[in-house]
């Protein structure tokens, strides 16, 4: 399904969406993330979070988002992908202003995939009229009809359990979200860095949920169930100039490990990296980029632009060598500002699903 005027999750952050930000914005860097953040908070090392205040929405910061990304199966073990994303944008700093005057732009981003077909949608509204926003205290995120909302009685600390639902024109689904593990802060105690700069932003994931529900495509309903992963980040200049774009990964191993990896990639070639692994029963670990060998496999063309779906993951020290393969290579979000994002499988020395995500090619 094709939409118009969108961005990224990531790349929304940008600005010229509906904000007349103009050519400039879309020059520098990717969809402008590298211009300057003047009058807008800055992202520091150190911050304590503290939920469910940490749940809702950061005006002061120009960019945020709310994401996630599940993969499931059907009772003949078909595989299946969903992403629900609410993204709010700051067009301007300062408090916000009330109705129509309000600066905060809201976008949603929905998708389904499967082996043979990958639909997509989006929805905008402007803050300040109720059409969408987020609701820390009882978790309520929404933008029209599409929510990511809390179920009583909620836990603050794992955000759960959760109601997840979005509908197009050609698909729908409604998931059941639970966790019995809590949060998990990336970065360094939720600081994580973009750039050896001061590229940063606030981050942290629920990588635990187990999903089920009904998710359908072309009103052929399945039952479905799986896993799914929860994305939390805010910043105002999350990427520096001279950075294209970024490639992320979020795995779930059989073993009940769990893996998150992005490469911001440079155009001198020395691209900056990170990483979390998230172990059953224990500490999570952080990853630097010189833990990190990531290596592009195969080049799918789409729209023109050549773009590596297929990729070997390597990380020495924790004895990690993988293969990852898309559920469908044409998972392609075809916007005003085209990315790519889909589910993944991997194997080797472990094997498992999870979600990629490619921006900037």
């Amino acid at each position: 399904m094709n939409g118009s005027g969108s961005i990224t999750r990531r790349g929304f952050v940008g600005g010229a969406l509906l904000a007349g930000l103009g050519g400039n914005a879309l020059a520098q860097g990717f969809a402008g993330l590298g211009e300057s953040a003047d009058g807008f908070a800055a992202v520091e090392p150190g911050r304590a979070f503290a939920f469910p205040a940490d749940h809702g929405p950061h005006p002061n910061f120009r960019i945020e988002w709310w994401y996630v990304t599940a993969n499931l199966i059907d009772a003949n073990g078909a595989a299946y992908g969903a992403q629900w994303t609410l993204f709010r944008q700051a067009i301007a700093a300062g408090g916000p202003q009330e109705g129509w005057a309000n600066q905060q732009i809201w976008m949603g981003h929905a998708a389904v995939t499967r082996a043979d077909t990958h639909r997509f949608t989006q929805a905008f509204a402007r803050g300040g009229i109720g059409q969408a926003g987020v609701d820390a205290k009882l978790f309520r995120a929404w933008i029209d009809a599409w929510e990511m909302r809390g179920l009583a009685p909620i836990n603050d600390d794992t955000v759960a359990p959760c109601e997840l639902k979005a509908s197009a024109a050609d698909f729908s689904y409604t998931l059941r979200l639970d966790a019995r593990r809590p949060l998990v802060l990336q970065g360094d105690g939720g600081y994580s860095r973009k750039s050896l700069r001061e590229q940063a932003s606030y981050y942290y994931s629920q990588p635990h949920y187990t999903a089920k529900g009904v998710l359908a495509i072309d009103d052929k309903p399945v039952d479905v169930t799986g896993m799914a992963w929860l994305d939390r980040e805010w910043s105002s200049q999350p990427l520096a100039s001279d950075q294209s774009g970024w490639d992320w990964l979020s795995l779930h191993f059989n073993s009940g490990d769990k893996l998150m990896l992005y490469r911001m990639r440079q155009t001198d070639g020395k691209h900056y990296g990170s990483g979390k692994w998230i172990k059953p029963d224990g500490p999570a670990e952080l990853l630097g980029m010189e833990d990190i060998a990531m290596t592009p496999l195969t080049i799918t063309e789409i729209e023109g632009r050549k773009i590596p779906t297929a990729w070997r993951i390597a990380i020495a020290k924790m004895a990690l060598s993988i293969e990852c393969t898309p559920l469908n290579a044409r998972s392609w979000m075809g916007t005003s500002f085209p990315y790519w994002e889909g589910p993944i499988r991997f194997a080797g020395s472990h094997a498992g699903v999870g979600y990629l995500e490619m921006t900037g090619y």
